[in-house]
C-alpha cells in the first residue's frame, strides 16, 4: 500500500481564509455600484436639499431671497409697525387663521412664523404660480394706493397678500402663500427645507 500524504492544516486554513477574502472582495465589488445606483443623484439631492440662508445683514423692513427646490423663498424681517398692522388685517384677508393654507403647525399663528419678527414664505402665488412682487412699504410708495398696508402683489392677475403671506379677500389666489419647513440654527442663519423634526 502507498503512503498516505500528511495534510498540512496550516496551509489548508490559509487557503480557506484567502478564498473567503477573495469571495468577499468580489461580492463587495459587485454590491457597491449596485447600491450606489439606488442613491439619488447629486442633482436630485441638490433639488430637494435644505438650504442655509444668511440673515446677518437683514435689517428691519427688508427682505432677502433664497432658492429651495427651484422655488423662490423670501425671508422678511418685519418691523414692530409691520407686526402691529397685521392685527388689523383679519377683516381684509380671506383666511386670517390660516385654516385652509399650507404651513407647518409651528407657523399656524397670526404672524405665521416661529419668531414674529421673521416671515419665511415661498414666493409663488397660489393662483397660477406667478411670482408676486414685494410691496413691503405701505401707502402710496407701493403704487397700490394709500390704503395699501404693505405685503406682496401678484401683477399677473392682481392677487394681494399681507406681511404674513395671507391672501386678501376678493382676489384670484385661493389660499395664503406657502410657509416651508424651516428652523433657526443661530441668530444669523436659518435652514429652509428642514425643521429638525423630520420635515
Amino acid at each position: 500500500m502507498g503512503e498516505e500524504k500528511k495534510v498540512d492544516g496550516g496551509k489548508r486554513r490559509l487557503l480557506l481564509v484567502a478564498s473567503g477574502l477573495a469571495g468577499g472582495a468580489a461580492a463587495a465589488a459587485v454590491a457597491v455600484p449596485f447600491l450606489g445606483s439606488m442613491q439619488p443623484s447629486a442633482r436630485a439631492r441638490a433639488a430637494g436639499a435644505p438650504v442655509e440662508v444668511n440673515i446677518s445683514k437683514l435689517e428691519p423692513g427688508m427682505m432677502v431671497r433664497a432658492e429651495w427646490r427651484s422655488k423662490p423663498v423670501w425671508v422678511v424681517r418685519r418691523t414692530p409697525e409691520m407686526l402691529t398692522a397685521l392685527k388689523a388685517m383679519d377683516e381684509r384677508v380671506a383666511d386670517p387663521a390660516s385654516e385652509q393654507s399650507v404651513q407647518p403647525e409651528y407657523a399656524k399663528n397670526e404672524h405665521r412664523s416661529t419668531k414674529p419678527e421673521f416671515l419665511v414664505v415661498v414666493g409663488i402665488c397660489t393662483h397660477l404660480g406667478c411670482s408676486p412682487t414685494d410691496k413691503l412699504k405701505p401707502g402710496g410708495e407701493s403704487g397700490l394706493g394709500e390704503d395699501w398696508p404693505g405685503g406682496f402683489f401678484c401683477p399677473c392677475h392682481g392677487s394681494k397678500f399681507d406681511l404674513a403671506g395671507r391672501v386678501f379677500k376678493g382676489v384670484p389666489a385661493p389660499i395664503n402663500l406657502v410657509v416651508p419647513p424651516y428652523v433657526f440654527v443661530s441668530d444669523t442663519r436659518l435652514i429652509v427645507g428642514s425643521d429638525g423634526k423630520g420635515a
